[in-house]
Parts: C-alpha cells; sequence; structure tokens
C-alpha cells in the first residue's frame, strides 16, 4: 500500500510518513504491520472525541440507511442539518444565531470574508501577522507567513496585517476596513495565546469603526480548551465565528455563524452569494451534531483544565524550552526544527504519533482526542521523555 501510496495518491511534502493505517480506535491508530500507535494529534485537531466513537459511528449507520446527498445546500430541510444548526444556535451567545454548513474550515473562511465584505459594502481585510487560516486562494490571502504564499500570488488584493497582541497596531483598522480576521489561539505560530485583554479592545476598536471581528476557531472548536469556543474565554462574541476540524469528529466539515441579518446578505444581491453543492450533507451533519451533543453533555470540556496541567507537570526536561496553549492544544518548544522532528520520528518508532506546527517546526504539537485518560497522557509523555533522554 505504501508503494502505491506514494505513486498515485498526491504529496503534500518529499517527507510524508506513509504510515500505513489498518484501524482506529479509542486514542489509538493500528497500523498494518500489528502495532498499536497511541494517537496524540488527533488528526490534527479533527479528532474530537477519538476514533470510531460508538455514538459517531451510530449517526453515521443511521443516516446512511435513510438518505445521503439530495439537493445542493439551502434548498431542503434536511433533519440532520437543521438539528446541527439548531444546536449551536442554543449553545453560542448572540448575536450568533444562523450557521452557514460548507466542506471545510478553509472554504468556511473564504464565505466569512465574503460575508464581511458582502454586509459592510467595504474591501479592505486586515489580518494577523503569521496566522495561518486554510490554503484556498481566499484563506491563503490572509495567511501571515509569506514563505508559503509567495509563490501561488497574485492573492486577494487589500489585506493588510497587524501584528497578534500588539495594540499598537489598532489605528490601522479604520472606516475602511470591512472586517479583522483573528485565530483565537494562533496555531501555525505554536499555539500562541492573546493577552488578557487583547480580544476586548480588539472588538471595541472594530466597533468604533463599524469593521467586524471574525475569529477562526477551527482548532479550538468543540471544546478543546475547555469552553465550546476559546473566545468564551475572553468576554467577546464575534460578529462572525468560523469552525472546523474538531467539529466532525473525524469527518470533513466547516462552519461559519453570524446574525441573521448578517447572513441573509448573502441570499441575495446577488443572489447565491455563496453556494455549495455538498455543504450541509446530512451524512457529516449527523456526525457533527452527534459530536457537539456529546462534547455538551459528556462532562469532557471540564476535564481539560486538569489534563493539561498533568501534560505540563509530566513534560519537564532540560531539552524543552517551553509549552504553548490551552487544555489540550499545546505545543512544545524543543527548540530547534531539526531536532524536534528527529523526536517526532522516535515517539513514531516508540508507538507515540506527536507532530510540529507548520510555521514554528520547533514546536511538536499536542492535540490528543478530548477523551484521552490520564493513564494514556502518562504513556505517551514517558514516550517523549524517553526519547528525549536518548538524543
Amino acid at each position: 500500500m505504501q508503494k502505491e501510496f506514494f505513486k498515485y495518491q498526491a504529496q503534500t511534502t518529499q517527507f510524508a510518513a506513509g504510515f500505513e493505517v489498518e484501524k482506529a480506535v479509542g486514542s489509538y491508530i493500528y497500523g498494518i504491520d500489528g502495532r498499536k500507535y497511541l494517537d496524540f494529534v488527533a488528526g490534527v485537531s479533527a479528532n474530537t472525541l477519538g476514533h470510531s466513537h460508538p455514538k459517531i459511528v451510530d449517526a453515521i449507520k443511521e443516516q446512511a440507511e435513510k438518505y445521503l446527498h439530495v439537493m445542493v445546500y439551502g434548498e431542503y430541510a434536511q433533519e440532520k442539518p437543521v438539528a446541527l444548526c439548531q444546536l449551536l444556535a442554543e449553545s453560542v451567545p448572540d448575536p450568533l444565531e444562523v450557521t452557514y454548513l460548507v466542506n471545510s474550515g478553509a472554504e468556511a473562511i473564504d464565505g466569512a470574508l465574503k460575508l464581511a465584505k458582502r454586509y459592510t459594502g467595504r474591501e479592505e481585510i486586515i489580518s494577523m501577522k503569521d496566522a495561518y487560516h486554510g490554503n484556498t486562494h481566499g484563506a491563503l490571502s490572509v495567511a501571515g507567513n509569506e514563505y508559503h504564499k509567495r509563490e501561488f500570488r497574485p492573492l486577494l488584493p487589500m489585506v493588510n496585517f497587524i501584528e497578534f497582541n500588539n495594540e499598537a497596531d489598532f489605528p490601522k483598522i479604520t472606516e475602511k476596513t470591512a472586517c479583522v480576521i483573528a485565530e483565537t489561539i494562533q496555531g501555525a505560530a505554536g499555539f500562541l495565546m492573546p493577552s488578557e485583554n487583547y480580544f476586548r479592545n480588539l472588538k471595541k476598536r472594530c466597533e468604533e469603526v463599524g469593521a467586524l471581528l471574525i475569529l477562526d476557531e477551527i482548532q479550538p472548536g468543540f471544546g478543546r480548551t475547555g469552553k465550546l469556543f476559546a473566545f468564551e474565554h475572553y468576554g467577546i462574541v464575534p460578529d462572525i465565528l468560523v469552525m472546523g476540524k474538531g467539529m466532525g469528529g473525524g469527518v470533513p466539515v466547516g462552519a461559519f455563524m453570524s446574525s441573521k441579518e448578517m447572513m441573509e446578505t448573502l441570499s441575495h444581491s446577488p443572489k447565491l452569494g455563496h453556494i455549495t453543492t455538498f455543504g450541509g450533507n446530512p451524512l457529516i451533519a449527523a456526525s457533527s451534531h452527534a459530536t457537539l451533543q456529546e462534547v455538551l453533555e459528556s462532562g469532557l470540556m471540564n476535564e481539560t483544565d486538569a489534563k493539561e496541567k498533568l501534560f505540563r507537570e509530566l513534560l519537564v526536561h532540560p531539552k524543552i524550552k517551553n509549552i504553548n496553549g490551552k487544555g489540550l492544544m499545546l505545543a512544545v518548544n524543543l527548540g530547534s526544527p531539526d531536532f524536534t522532528i528527529h523526536i517526532a520520528k522516535k515517539c513514531m518508532e516508540k508507538g507515540l504519533i506527536v507532530f510540529w506546527q507548520l510555521y514554528r517546526n520547533e514546536y511538536m504539537r499536542i492535540s490528543p482526542p478530548l477523551t484521552i485518560s490520564e493513564d494514556e497522557i502518562r504513556e505517551g509523555c514517558a514516550v517523549i521523555l524517553e526519547a528525549l533522554n536518548e538524543n
């Protein structure tokens, strides 16, 4: 299978692992080599409830037996997409009330940017340096790392950048600005946290000039920081909320939310302001609804603080410089990209899956399922420490 993988499937790097997967259950992925591997990555924050969670699998099976795709998004009322959007509206603060379901986080970013420009009638977009929002042309336009952008220019015009956590840049947000887009926790940059009042003051500046605030919660949602969405820690509500990854529990999905008044502007002048064939697919919506329901009802969010604390207590070593992040999205600084990638490979050899951050490869990613047990945390951290001691 590995040979065919490299021959027929498009590659994203020149050094893909090509790990051959047999099955995945709970916190473990099983290779065709017969070994099991403890998963500290969760599909890059996508498998919120671990692998093959029975409630997700049952929801998918039940829906598959009823119907799959029946019509393009927004035309027919279907049970699971409606239930998902209703539960989301009931679970977040006003004025977030209407959800547009799409196929990925990157598409949700594109839709959110279009919505902000349509609603405000303005053209300028302001993003953050070192931001990462996906790889479609729109999402790449608001990425804050030139290395990943320069070969694909020209991108969207009238996109300017400010520095995350630097309030001195706020005067750059003006009456010409349609929106400011930010990750609540900067992901590719190493899970950088906002300062205590940063988002309160950023939202205030946006309100002063009539710009919209878009928050990208593709990685923190659902529940990865101990709240359903990370913005709930900071006393503000975005005008447009973007989600993806973990909302599906392992299936491809994304969404953006806003007030009903704002979202309605995509339905006219022109009609079909955003359109997607497979967004809101009933099979995907069933999985997402089961994931959201379990996150809300299981008490897993209440466990994230203790699990974070355990990670921080265990991962103490002279070769660990610092640990960024919150809850179960942690970035462990090992000092250099080469060393981090080396340690990740050694951990894989020892039966532990870890990864690294996109822009800051010196940071090792730890983003396990919310369902991970304390014993599994201890097991995985022991492997990391063993690998550090041997190298």
